[in-house]
């Protein structure tokens, strides 16, 4: 009988270990794929590991996680060590009452907590950075390090101090010298357990930071939103970096103690390489932050220039993530002499939130209904035209779009449809051009279909299907589009995804799928089985644009990368790039024309003059609705 109970727990303990460590070593494998699938190994390449050493960006996100990490460690584990020593020799009602406000931040969700640091920097109207995110690290770790010594605190004899200094020690030897060698194992816990939240955290951090500074969970985020297999090169150095400290950690106590064993000399030999070695990480820390200093106070040197021209040599941009060209912001920054810094959002109601929050940039990208709500409630400043040239390079077909109708407020970025991609060698296109938004409650494509996670796009295509706006108000039609949507959950096993249905068209796994017109150009680029359908019942045509917030701190700068962003070179790279429409009309008919680009991707030309196609206008309440029958619909599944 004790045998098989042993089988059965080595069983359970292997398949645990599986559970665990497969995912690591997928990533690990997978970031030696030549191909750009997160699925399928196409090859051994370090073709990512390449990309990601040479992505500032990344290194720079490293940087800041790192340095970050450390600073927040060493404030948080001396602070909370202090603040717990004083509460243990405090009254009791008060040592309750700071530990229930101890325990607020470690109970709270980290939306809340992230939410409220936001508006809190926001009444004080400080600026969002370094400064700012480091604040909030120490802040949550704070708690955790009281966590971990108040319990070694409350093991110790209360007499101890008092005996110390009845044998001569100062307050402060008792302390050092008595008290802290006891609670050691608490400030070493609570310490590790500081650097690993504040290396691991992503929502706080994705609240409280600003001006370009993300750390690695903040880039992986925005990264995870398009097929970027440098995802995996930097992850796999992570894990590596952290095995190697978690080795060192282990080893350490271990060769002190053989040492020690050894004799006192070699044990104080031990214990002054131990101290130089912390002495070097903290020169390199020091050396690391002296030098980004340093080519901070070089590129304000070189940029003295665009200072005097534009009144400040750094432009703020603020777009969803993956959403530039490779070369854009650096060819940018070397022809004006300029710094561009970088942040982006996941959706549209992120970025809003923030400009609510009175966070400033000077060039936002948000989509056609967000600027609409944005032009009625004054968040944007009207364009000077005379300072965009470039303007004539736009196509016709993006010009005067009907929540902007003489670009007034916006230039359009990307454009482009919402439509069907599906396998033509398992689905019949007959049928798809026959049916529409239909085939895709089509029973003979059960199991075998990816819907977009997104109630707005979602009861489009069921209002189109139904021959409704999608802009339609009527309880009626919103009721039957509702049912529609119902109907095809019950019926069709759909997969809800977001983009990650870029991969998994790719590797085929599935016959249909809703997309966006630029994921659906990158899907039938890689895989020659995918086509492309808009509907004939009509679809959303949509546009993300550039403008300018109203609190803009560099509006001449920010006009200057609009007409940038509108010249060939910036456009040919941002579409090459992304796959999305270029508002370029130049760019736009080479895309179409070449062969080697995009002239047989049909997913590239987005439908212009359809009269059943339509853009989203704003309309929250309507919004809000939609929402609660969105959840309604997958929690039916």
């Amino acid at each position: 009988m004790k045998k098989k109970t042993s089988a059965a727990s080595k069983v359970i303990l292997t398949l645990t270990l599986l559970f665990f460590y497969l995912p690591i070593l997928y990533i690990i494998a997978f970031s030696f794929n030549d191909s750009r699938s997160l699925t399928k190994f196409g090859g051994f390449s370090l073709r990512w590991y390449e990309k990601m050493f040479a992505d500032s960006t990344m290194m720079e996100a490293v940087l800041y996680t790192v340095v970050i990490a450390i600073l927040a460690t060493v404030v948080s584990t001396i602070v909370g060590t202090v603040t717990a020593i004083g509460l243990s020799k405090s009254k009791k009602v008060l040592q309750a009452m700071v530990e229930r406000v101890n325990d607020l931040p470690v109970m709270n969700p980290d939306i809340v907590t992230g939410i409220s640091l936001l508006m809190f920097f926001s009444v004080l109207t400080v600026k969002k950075g370094f400064l700012t995110l480091l604040l909030a690290h120490i802040m949550f770790c704070i708690p955790y390090v009281m966590l971990s010594v108040t319990p070694k605190l409350r093991s110790l004899d209360p007499n101890l101090i008092d005996a110390a200094m009845d044998l001569g020690a100062t307050p402060f030897q008792a302390l050092t010298r008595v008290i802290v060698p006891q609670i050691r194992p608490g400030i070493v816990s609570g310490a590790l357990i500081a650097f690993t939240m504040s290396f691991d955290d992503f929502v706080i951090s994705y609240f409280t930071t600003g001006n370009g500074v993300n750390n690695i969970s903040i880039l992986v985020y925005t990264m995870s939103k398009r097929v970027n297999p440098s995802i995996n090169a930097l992850s796999t150095l992570v894990i590596v970096a952290i095995t190697l400290v978690l080795g060192i950690v282990n080893l350490v106590p271990i060769l002190h103690e053989k040492r020690e064993k050894a004799g006192s000399e070699k044990g104080k030999s031990f214990a002054q390489s131990r101290k130089l070695m912390a002495a070097v990480a903290g020169v390199l820390v020091l050396a690391i932050l002296g030098g980004t200093v340093g080519v901070s106070l070089s590129q304000q040197h070189k940029n003295a220039a665009a200072v005097e021209k534009y009144g400040s040599n750094v432009l703020k941009l603020y777009l969803p993530g993956e959403y530039l060209g490779e070369n854009v912001i650096g060819d940018f920054e070397k022809q004006f002499g300029v710094r561009v810094i970088v942040e982006n959002f996941d959706s549209n109601e992120m970025m809003y939130t923030k400009l609510m929050a009175g966070d400033k940039y000077d060039v936002v990208i948000p989509s056609d209904y967000m600027i609409e709500r944005l032009m009625k409630e004054n968040y944007l400043q009207p364009l000077d035209h005379s300072l965009l040239p470039n303007l004539e390079n736009m196509d016709d077909a993006v010009r005067g779009m009907s929540y902007d109708p003489d670009n007034e407020w916006s230039v359009p970025y990307f454009w482009g449809s919402v439509g069907i991609v599906y396998n033509h060698e398992n689905v019949d296109p007959a049928v798809v051009e026959e049916q529409g938004w239909e085939v895709l409650r089509n029973t003979d494509y059960a199991g075998h279909l990816y819907i977009y996670d997104s109630e707005r796009d979602s009861f489009m295509m069921a209002f189109k299907a139904l021959g409704y706006s999608m802009n339609t108000s009527d309880p009626d039609e919103i009721n039957a589009a509702y049912e529609w949507l119902l109907q095809m959950n019950d019926t069709m096993s759909p997969v809800y995804v977001t983009d990650e249905v870029i991969d998994g068209m790719i590797n085929g796994y599935k016959d249909l799928a809703v997309v966006y017109s630029g994921d659906a150009t990158v899907i039938l680029d890689e895989n020659e089985d995918m086509s492309f359908y808009m509907p004939s019942q009509g679809t959303n045509i949509w546009c993300d644009a550039m403008v300018i917030p109203a609190n803009a701190e560099n509006p001449l700068l920010a006009h200057e990368f609009i007409n940038y962003m509108l010249t060939y070179e910036a456009a040919f790279d941002n579409t090459e790039t992304v796959g999305y429409t270029s508002p370029n009309a130049e760019v736009f008919e080479e895309m179409t024309s070449s062969e080697d680009l995009y002239a047989e991707n049909a997913a590239y030309l987005p439908r212009s003059g359809y009269e059943k196609d339509e853009m989203f206008h704003d309309n929250q309440t309507l919004m809000r609705e939609l929402s609660k029958l969105w959840i309604k619909v997958k929690a039916a599944k």
